[in-house]
């Protein structure tokens, strides 16, 4: 284990123990568990138990979830709190593992607790080997199963196993799986639920046992499960001469299956049916008393766990339906982009999240692409999210420059009265020329993938979440620029796609880059399969994409631009404005007369604002022929014409023209109707 990582966890000094030698000698491994840090080291004899191999163990007890099957969890978790709970010092256990190969071994496992002064646990060390051979024996095998029958009743065991199911699907895999149907010898199991007066058969029985047209049944049918539901009481079937007298139409289809005897419950819950369970035995010839009391208390536990998956589903689809409510009902065609969103929900562990993208056309030939993540996992998150898009999305249709429409939708979030924030990336393209200026508020980096394939990280300086930036009076959002080759593709995505368990971001970001890179060209499939990723190895949380590429036809053209207005007594404007010729500058290949640039627009832009009425309008583009060129124009609703004069006393006032042309390659005015237009021109290298 990595040293930094063991002393932030603030590790015992001795940990791991190390064992006696004579553990290893009689085919034993050991373990130390760190409660407090959540880590348990194992030997190598102690992996070898549970059939692992050293890199497919990262300390993590969660990680021998491959090997332990989950009802076995489930009761070796309760056996471990009930330890801890009640001050034992020790405990000790025999369960299944599942070996590599699939097949089923006995373990045993003893554990000693070690407390503090005050008693909390802080430390388990113990032992685990392999027990298959020592429970060969018929004696220790029916005394083991006393045992257990003394121990735990099949009620509280199926309980438990069903506490940690969350769906329908979770619920049935469950009773599936689990040892207490194997304890009752039955053979397999049915489960229909009620459905808009209807039974949905959601379970089958055994392969081949499937009835054609009884997928959905009426409670009057003549079948087992509709009786149970119909009459709110158990239907015990004792043979199969009573199962072909009493059911003469099913008995023919399942005849085959050897089935000797049946037991139908109706799943009762808050005092109404919601299904019925059926058990199918193959070696068992009726039922007695105790037995139909315990199954009549099975039925009920199942029945309490099918309403609470059912709950869960509705809630999680109500919330799923908002937040797909809150997204784009479609995204709009962007002449000279080709763009692909995807939005993958989190269904295990987790409600609906904040996860949004955008795509916003803006006057131009420009286009505002949008991806950002409210924090938290609820309704409320969706709710958030869906206002932020469309405060955010107005701000960009305004015009606004990139860093003022991510100020401002910080501001908005932080007096929403809510106590969340949110963490976006905002990139506004100009299709024609190809800068793209980015905005990022705490956001993961974008990526870009080249034309060839190759893929990288964008570097973009970012301020602080939204919400949190207006709460710290931050709101300065740094612009960076990146230009956008023609079928160049710009990757932006939420954190769920590359935050891996056990992984850090860095290591994510590079699984993610050599996806990308590997990914299949066309952007529709490289989304899904981004979101097949995921789900491939199991990402938690939920997962916002959106692929923006520019099309190889929509190359550079002479008059492609980038403009700004700028208003009287408006600083943003002015700075936004400031932004954009420095973005423009380095994208078009201009850095070595960047400084010239920006001063001589800087002061065409101030004297368009101090000797007008109303605000100004500045634009920088490329002109190709002659040479390449770079030209800003600075347009006001003033006729006077501007006259080059020297500097008053105090050297300050009259210097503005006088720079324009000692910076400027060519510099002039033109008249515009009520207006006019200044301008000046530098040459700049041509395009590699």
């Amino acid at each position: 284990m990595d040293d930094r990582v063991a002393g932030a966890l603030s590790l015992p000094d001795d940990w791991p123990a190390h064992p006696d030698l004579s553990l290893a000698l009689n085919r034993m491994g050991s373990f130390d568990w760190d409660l407090d840090s959540g880590l348990m080291h194992m030997d190598e004899p102690a992996l070898d138990v549970f059939d692992l191999r050293a890199e497919e163990y990262d300390d993590r007890p969660e990680s021998l979830a491959v090997r332990v099957p989950l009802d076995e969890g489930v009761r070796l978790d309760a056996l471990v709190s009930q330890a801890l709970k009640s001050g034992r010092s020790n405990y000790g256990a025999y369960f299944r593992s599942l070996r590599r190969d699939g097949s089923l071994r006995w373990t045993h496992t003893q554990g000693f607790v070690q407390r503090d002064a005050t008693g909390r646990p802080r430390r388990i060390i113990g032992i685990v080997r392999d027990a298959t051979q020592e429970l060969a024996d018929s004696t220790a095998r029916r005394d083991l199963d006393r045992e257990r029958r003394r121990r735990t009743s099949l009620v509280e065991a199926t309980a438990a196993a069903l506490a940690h199911a969350r769906t329908v699907r979770d619920v049935t895999d469950v009773l599936k799986n689990s040892q207490g149907l194997a304890h009752l010898g039955a053979t397999s199991l049915v489960i229909g639920l009620m459905e808009a007066g209807r039974i949905h058969l959601v379970a089958d029985g055994p392969e081949g046992s499937f009835v054609p047209g009884t997928r959905y049944t009426r409670t009057d049918e003549p079948y087992p499960m509709s009786e149970a539901v119909r009459t709110l009481t158990p239907r015990f079937i004792e043979s199969a001469a009573d199962f072909a007298a009493s059911y003469p139409i099913l008995w023919p289809h399942i005849s085959h299956l050897g089935i000797t005897s049946a037991a139908y419950l109706p799943l009762i819950a808050q005092a109404r049916p919601i299904g019925a369970l059926g058990l199918l035995y193959s070696d068992k010839d009726g039922f007695t008393g105790d037995e139909r009391n315990l199954l009549v208390a099975l039925g009920s536990s199942i029945a309490q766990s099918l309403q609470r998956a059912m709950l869960y589903e509705q809630e999680h689809d109500l919330a799923e339906g908002l937040q797909q409510a809150m997204l784009p009902r479609r995204i709009p065609e962007v002449p000279g982009a080709q763009t692909a969103v995807r939005y993958r929900s989190a269904r295990l562990g987790r409600d609906i999240g904040g996860d949004w993208y955008d795509v916003i056309p803006l006057p131009g030939g420009r286009v505002g692409a949008v991806i950002g993540d409210v924090q938290g996992h609820d309704t409320h998150a969706a709710a958030v999210m869906g206002q932020l898009r469309i405060v955010l999305r107005a701000y960009a249709a305004e015009g606004h420059s990139p860093a003022t429409v991510m100020a401002r939708a910080s501001v908005f979030l932080h007096e929403l009265d809510t106590d969340r924030f949110a963490t976006c990336t905002y990139a506004e393209a100009d299709l024609t020329t190809g800068v793209v200026q980015l905005v990022r508020a705490g956001h993961v980096d974008p990526l870009v993938r080249e034309a060839d394939g190759t893929c990288r990280k964008v570097s973009v300086d970012g301020g602080l979440p939204l919400g949190l930036s207006a709460m710290f009076g931050r709101l300065e959002y740094p612009v960076s620029t990146v230009e956008l080759d023609p079928g160049q593709t710009m990757v932006l995505f939420t954190d769920g796609l590359v935050e891996l368990p056990g992984a850090d971001l860095d290591e994510g970001m590079l699984l993610l880059a050599d996806m990308v890179r590997n990914g299949p060209q066309d952007l529709q499939e490289l989304a899904d399969r981004l979101c097949e990723w995921v789900d491939e190895r199991g990402g938690e949380d939920d997962v916002a994409v959106l692929l923006l590429r520019r099309r190889a036809a929509h190359a550079p053209q002479p008059g492609g631009r980038l403009q700004q207005h700028v208003a009287q007594n408006d600083p943003e404007a002015l700075s936004s404005a400031r932004h954009m010729i420095r973005a423009a500058v380095r994208a078009w290949g201009a850095k070595d007369r960047a400084d010239e640039v920006e001063l001589a627009a800087d002061e065409l832009t101030t004297n368009a604002l101090m000797h007008t009425d109303g605000g100004a309008i500045v634009t920088i583009r490329v002109l190709t022929g002659a040479g390449r060129r770079l030209r800003i124009d600075v347009e006001d609703r003033s006729s006077a014409l501007p006259r080059r004069r020297d500097a008053g006393e105090s050297g300050v006032s009259g210097r503005g023209l006088m720079l324009v042309d000692q910076l400027a390659d060519a510099w002039g005015v033109e008249s515009r109707g009520t207006g006019k237009c200044v301008w000046c021109e530098f040459s700049i290298p041509p395009r590699d």
